[in-house]
Parts: structure tokens; sequence; C-alpha cells
């Protein structure tokens, strides 16, 4: 590759990365207060990693929670700081990394097949309700006291189970459809 080429291939993955770290801030606005807020962030994480591939996908997830760890108001409810991840829903968008990291592993192993991507984000999904969940009660430990891993299942994971089902169906229809568009390698 050319060394314009690779500049202009290089400016179009930080266009990219940027236009979906965007995104998954503005999903994270659409909100419906709750223990756990349900926020379309998922969809974008999901759709991010399948529109972007792993690498990208997964860098536009670290440079959004970066920029709600330095303050900027990106997480739900327009919040943004450190505080927000070291309190009691910080594991679940800390899982959000977990999440693209492992959707990364299966589109490196066995491909961007369909059936793989949507494996791979339910894989990933699981993965961000169990750090979410474990990272849920040792917070709300030290602050409340102990809780039942069945209350805090009640509270941040069965209430979200199917719209997030939902997001990922839509995440798989969207992200094929948008990497015909933009022609994401």
């Amino acid at each position: 590759m050319t060394t314009a080429a690779a500049t202009r291939s290089k400016t179009y993955d930080m266009v990219y990365v940027a236009v979906f770290t965007v995104l998954i801030a503005i999903c994270s606005w659409i909100s419906i207060p709750a223990a756990v807020p349900f926020t379309l962030q998922t969809f974008a994480v999901f759709l991010a990693v399948s529109v972007l591939g792993g690498k990208r996908g997964t860098l536009a997830i670290v440079v959004y929670i970066l920029l709600g760890v330095a303050g900027v108001p990106v997480f739900s409810g327009f919040t943004g700081g450190i505080y927000v991840l070291t309190g009691k829903t910080g594991g679940y968008i800390i899982g959000f990394i977990f999440s693209a990291l492992i959707m990364w592993a299966m589109e490196a192993i066995p491909g961007k097949r369909l059936w793989v991507q949507a494996l791979s984000m339910v894989m990933g999904l699981v993965l961000c309700y169990i750090f979410g969940t474990v990272w849920f009660m040792a917070v709300y430990a030290k602050s409340a006291g102990a809780v039942g891993l069945a209350t805090v299942l009640g509270w941040c994971v069965i209430p979200f189970v199917i719209p997030d089902l939902m997001k990922i169906g839509f995440a798989l229809a969207m992200g094929k459809r948008l990497r015909t568009i933009i022609k994401m390698q």
C-alpha cells in the first residue's frame, strides 16, 4: 500500500471509530431510568463491532469509556466521570469491552458469518452480564450491605434479556446493511 493510501486508510479508520464512539454516547442518552438504566448502549456496542470489526469496534468502545472517565457526559443520564465506572453500574459499562473482545475473537477464528456474529453477540452479552452483576454486587455490598444473586439478577439482568436480544437482532440486521454501504472489511 502506498503512503498516501495508508494515510487515507488510517484517516478513515479514525473517522469511523469517532462516529461509532459518538453513536454509543447518543444511544446511552436514550434511557429509561431503573436500577440499571434501559439504554440503547448495548445496541450501539454490538453495531460498532459488527460494522467496524473487532479492532476498530473495540477501539470505539474504549474511546467512549475513556471520554466518560475524563468527565465528558457520554454515559446514561448525561453523566461522566470516574465515579460512574466505580459506581454500582460501572461493571456493565466496563463489560462492553469484554463483549467486544469476545466478538473480536470469534470474528478472527470462524469469520464474520451471520450465525457467528449472532453467537458472539449473545456470548458477549452474557459476559457483560456476568462482569456487571459481580461488580454491582461488590459495590452494593460496600454501600448498603450484602445482596443476594437472585435479587441482583432480578434488578440488573432479567428485565434486560429480551430487550437486549432484540437489540442484537437489530444490530445484526443494521450491521449487515451498513457494512455493504460503507464497504467495511
